[in-house]
């Protein structure tokens, strides 16, 4: 039987990103400003926990290694941001512009998940990684060999900055799409056999587990989802440009999926949360001379924290000092005297057939010396 906090369990995630977008929104609607700088942090934190999200699907779910994923964002930035760039001058800077590119984006990021999906998929292993890892690298490398007219070649992509005091709010609430798009497939049926194939490909094909097809189903929405945090990129920069889509942002990328734990929707968030902060911050405060610390700096964080989480002997710490421990803690209170009710299992209440009182009450010395007479 379900404990009754089971399914609470399942959505806290869910209903805290929605409560601080919902908050959020209020504020901006009622004429809150907030910093320039806060605002784009949460702009990259929502493109982050999309593109962690999305590949935990892969990665952590369906057990694939896919080294791809900032190729499939490369493709939904340039195509977005190129859509959005001829729809802002007809339909203006607003969400019919932005609905169309973000719909653009990630169709063309899905048509080339399939296209790459269909022959890749039969690999498996260091191999599958391989050719995601070469399918990113050849996305940049021709948009970055693009003609000036088509996507900007080596200079970028111009396109138009959405305003800032919306487009968070926009990104958190595609968030919310993709925490659920993702959760209830993976709760679902369908998300039972991804799982199967994960934890043996052999057994879920004897069960009638078409492998191919959830392998693919897994694949495509995986990379439609990055498709859909470039269009985000594109919206929160005045400028997209092939480099920042390399081989070390998709690592990036796989590092929130593994320091979140695989197969975890609310570590991914957590991780890709903590990763874009720091990354933010550090870039913020080591400026000038200090900015080649900055790598170094950011990479013993990251070490710090994996050794934290996998050491065995600070198992004993991360049992006593963690969130759901604290959660118990809270949740226990002392029992109210008032309200503690009698011991049914005391002598003086149990039903018999002789009363306690008279039994204990008798004399067994006298009634031996009526019943046997005088003593000899």
């Amino acid at each position: 039987m379900k404990r009754p906090g089971s399914k609470l369990k399942h959505h806290l995630h869910f209903a805290l990103i929605g409560g601080i977008t919902a908050v959020l929104g209020v504020l901006t609607l009622t004429g809150a400003r907030f910093d320039s700088s806060l605002l784009f942090l949460l702009e990259k934190i929502a493109i982050s926990i999309i593109l962690a999200v999305s590949l935990s699907l892969v990665v952590g779910f369906l057990g694939e290694l896919s080294l791809g994923h900032a190729g499939f964002m490369c493709v939904g930035a340039y195509l977005g941001g190129k859509v959005s760039a001829l729809l802002v001058p007809l339909l203006g800077n607003g969400p019919a512009a932005f609905l169309v590119s973000l719909a653009a984006g990630a169709g063309a990021a899905a048509v080339c998940g399939i296209g790459i999906g269909i022959p890749a998929l039969r690999l498996r292993g260091d191999y599958l990684a391989i050719v995601t890892l070469a399918f990113g690298e050849i996305v940049k490398s021709l948009f970055q060999n693009s003609s000036p007219e088509s996507f900007g070649g080596a200079l970028g992509l111009d396109t138009p900055r959405y305003d800032k005091r919306y487009l968070f709010l926009f990104a958190f609430l595609l968030v919310l799409l993709t925490v659920m798009v993702v959760q209830n497939l993976i709760r679902s049926k369908h998300g039972r056999a991804i799982t199967a194939i994960r934890d043996n490909e052999i057994a879920a094909l004897s069960c009638g587990i078409n492998v191919t097809k959830y392998k693919l189903l897994a694949f495509t929405l995986s990379a439609a989802f990055a498709g859909v945090a470039g269009v985000l990129y594109s919206y929160s920069n005045y400028t997209v440009q092939s480099l920042r889509f390399g081989y070390n942002y998709s690592i990036e990328i796989l590092v929130m999926v593994v320091l979140g734990g695989m197969g975890s929707i609310p570590g991914a968030i957590l991780s890709a949360t903590l990763i874009t902060f720091l990354d933010t911050q550090l870039a913020a405060i080591l400026t000038g001379d200090l900015a080649v610390l900055q790598n170094l700096l950011y990479a013993a964080i990251l070490i710090a924290i994996v050794i934290y989480n996998n050491a065995p002997a600070l198992k004993g710490f991360r049992d006593k000092y963690n969130l759901a421990a604290l959660a118990k803690k809270l949740r226990r209170s002392a029992p109210d005297p008032a309200a503690v009710r009698d011991d049914a299992a005391k002598w003086d209440v149990v039903p018999t057939k002789i009363d306690m009182d008279e039994l204990l009450s008798v004399d067994i010395a006298d009634r031996g010396h009526q019943e046997g007479g005088d003593d000899p």
